[in-house]
């Protein structure tokens, strides 16, 4: 329950922070603070301080304007605090996430009155591994720990890795730098990082005798004293898959505050989808098969070592014809009999299996290749497990430490390799639960520096069990908010695709935006783009009637499209365009700005990414032009199969799936517009199926209140 005490501090510390920056109370952020403090504060606990209440999520959707990162910090962090809890703010891009660390937290510890401290918490991979810093010192080039991986992927082209070395090795030492890759001033590149970092396999922690000094511990020390950790969703998402308590605290101990939070579902089925790369898995199994003498020769002095290094030659004899015949058959079921992706182009394409459902053939062979590689996993989880003891002097594994330690980071790697292998096929062999939505199983053909490779991929077509059970179902209170978490004006289709309850809080915040400012637009350009000629023509036309001096942003559904577009357009018009495929994303954007600031025309070409994230408020931007309605790429191998099991079972998955999620995307493209309360301009749609078709109302009126405009003539909306 909210009491007064708490009550009172979250409500001055919000009159404190309006006061003392200038800002104007609104009445949505008041409602999004009021409605986080009553579900946080209500969560009851027993006498050891665990959850017994089951009414500990609320779900927000709040526009731009509505200053959600200001409401969810003044509202959550005195609950946290109160009941003992950490508060976790979790992003799903890298630009928000700067701006909570940058700009929002300083302003809440200078203004609020709240007493705090905040950490931001990154993975492993992310910090630099100081004994790979100190080989690299020390010159040690062909050193065997260095991962088979690096060694293949590092670059031989002249790069001066030893003189970033050196300059790394200076900056830490001094203390000018922290360790993490975001932080070093100029891009760092993944080759020369591999060399440089580690992941939670190789590491040996306390055991390591650079412990002490290590970044990521550093870090992680700081974790441990802070009230709020800014992380981002991918790692709550790896942090969960190991048990929680990895890196962020145990979940049972944290309030989790999900900004953006319709990515959610989205990373949860990228986390838990399993690749195997069938030539990639056949050159990591020869290296290891080359290493075997060496490996011998070092370590084969301890009895146990010695016999499971002397079953290695035979598991990898047995394994390398085994996936032979895997890259054979995928061919054999893609249609591709002569080993190569199409015409032999360097395109990739899937090949899906209907239902999710492998042939019985695969299915036996995936089976014998689960056997074989979890054979392997245990032999290499035994090899690590025993090098990692003989780091440890109270442990007496007959290995000396200075044997042990070199190969460590290669027997751990290798290890976790055949661990992802196992995962995938046994993904592969297993029959799918008839109750439940089956997993999605294809393959990809494409070509890797100029060789044909086959990857077989699964993975599930939702994670709502999942974050239900493991992410709802074990943290102490969490709260979902993003601008765009309704579709169709409901939140269902999130509940389906997060897990979450309807027992949970959810409400819709009123937006401080006057949307009557912009007008929504389908003009008589507008066609049915099912005529893919005739679409294109038609968004050209429309383009050579914009005026020469507006600041216009047009997306595109594909990539072939926008460049089919850009070619077609007279040659004056064209120099006014950016395109995404030609520039970095930041360089377009400045450009841009820079264009608009001396008062010349620009058009930015952009793709589904641009649709979301891009800030430009005013001037720099008065037109949004939508070419299609966005509609999901219909050969994703997981969207179809999920529409495959909902047509299976009677429903109609392009009205519970398709329309619901375009209705999310569509609020996103047009949301690029308004960004402040003084903005304006026009919405331009130019797919006629918005007018034609069924679901056009539907989507339309999911928008927010735009002055609508239908072929040049104003309506009146219902």
């Amino acid at each position: 329950m909210l009491d007064e005490a708490l009550k009172g501090e979250i409500q001055g510390a919000y009159r404190r922070v309006l006061e003392r920056l200038d800002l104007t109370p609104r009445y949505g952020q008041r409602l999004m603070i009021a409605e986080i403090a009553r579900t946080l504060a209500g969560i009851q606990t027993d006498d050891a301080g665990r959850r017994t209440s089951d009414e500990h999520v609320c779900v927000l959707e709040a526009g731009t304007g509505t200053g959600k990162t200001l409401a969810y910090l003044l509202a959550a962090l005195p609950v946290a605090k109160a009941h003992g809890k950490r508060l976790i703010i979790s992003t799903a891009t890298v630009a928000l996430q700067e701006q909570v660390l940058l700009h929002d937290l300083p302003a809440l510890v200078e203004h609020s009155g709240l007493d705090f401290d905040y950490a931001l918490a990154k993975g492993r991979g992310r910090y630099l591994c100081v004994a790979k810093l100190d080989q690299a010192l020390d010159g040690v080039e062909d050193n065997p720990t260095l991962s088979l991986f690096e060694q293949a992927l590092e670059s031989r082209d002249g790069d001066d890795f030893h003189g970033l070395v050196k300059e790394l090795a200076e900056a830490y030492g001094s203390g000018r730098w922290e360790g993490d890759r975001d932080s070093w001033p100029q891009a760092i590149g993944d080759p020369q990082w591999r060399r440089l970092t580690t992941d939670h396999r190789q590491c040996t922690n306390r055991r390591c005798g650079h412990f002490n000094a290590c970044a990521f511990f550093r870090a992680r020390r700081h974790l441990d004293s802070a009230d709020i950790i800014v992380a981002n969703h991918d790692l709550v998402l790896a942090d969960l898959a190991l048990g929680g308590g990895m890196v962020l605290p145990k979940p049972a101990e944290c309030i989790y505050v999900f900004d953006e939070g319709h990515h959610l579902p989205d990373k949860a089925i990228e986390h838990f989808t399993h690749r195997f790369a069938v030539n990639g898995a056949l050159r990591w199994l020869r290296t290891l098969k080359k290493s075997l003498t060496e490996l011998n020769t070092a370590l084969g002095v301890q009895p146990t070592v010695a016999r499971l290094l002397a079953t290695l030659p035979e598991a990898i004899a047995a394994l390398e014809p085994r996936l032979g015949e895997a890259f054979s058959l995928g061919h054999q079921l893609g249609e591709l009999p002569n080993g190569l992706p199409g015409d032999g182009s360097e395109e990739s394409r899937h090949f899906r299996f209907d239902m999710g459902c492998v042939p019985l053939a695969l299915r036996e062979h995936a089976g014998a290749l689960t056997v074989s590689f979890a054979e392997l996993s245990r032999t290499l989880e035994t090899l690590a497990d025993i090098l990692r003891e003989s780091l440890d002097p109270e442990k007496h594994t007959g290995l000396p430490r200075e044997q042990a330690e070199p190969w460590l980071p290669l027997v751990a790697l290798l290890h976790g390799r055949a661990l992802e292998a196992h995962a995938l096929w046994l993904a592969m062999s297993e029959e799918d639960d008839p109750k439940e939505p089956p997993r999605a199983r294809w393959l990809t053909f494409e070509r890797f520096q100029g060789e044909p490779e086959l990857t077989f991929s699964a993975s599930p077509v939702s994670a709502a069990s999942t974050l239900a059970r493991y992410l709802w179902g074990t943290c102490h209170g969490a709260v979902v908010t993003s601008a765009t978490l309704t579709a169709l004006g409901r939140f269902e289709r999130l509940q389906e695709r997060a897990g979450l309850a309807n027992r949970y809080r959810y409400q819709r915040l009123p937006s401080p935006f006057d949307y009557s400012r912009a007008v929504l637009s389908v003009p008589r350009e507008a066609v049915d783009p099912g005529d893919r000629d005739a679409h294109e023509r038609a968004i050209v036309m429309f383009l050579e009637g914009l005026s020469s001096s507006e600041a216009v942003l047009m997306l595109f559904s594909s990539r072939a499209q926008l460049r089919a577009v850009e070619k077609a357009l007279p040659k004056g018009l064209r120099e006014r365009v950016l395109a995404q495929d030609r520039l970095p994303k930041r360089e377009l954007i400045e450009r841009h700005r820079a264009r608009v600031d001396a008062k010349e025309g620009s058009i930015i070409f952009g793709l589904a990414s641009f649709a979301e994230g891009i800030d430009l408020p005013g001037d720099y931007l008065t037109h949004v032009v939508i070419t299609r309605l966005p509609f999901a790429v219909p050969d994703d191998p997981v969207g179809a199969t999920l529409a495959e099991w909902i047509e299976s079972r009677g429903g109609n998955a392009f009205m519970r799936i398709a329309v619901p999620d375009a209705s999310i995307k569509l609020v996103q493209a047009c949301g690029r517009l308004i960004r402040k309360e003084a903005d304006h301009g026009r919405i331009t749609l130019l797919d006629r199926r918005v007018l034609t078709r069924r679901y056009g109302k539907a989507l339309l009126d999911s928008l927010p209140p735009f002055t609508r405009e239908i072929d040049g003539q104003r309506v009146t909306v219902d």
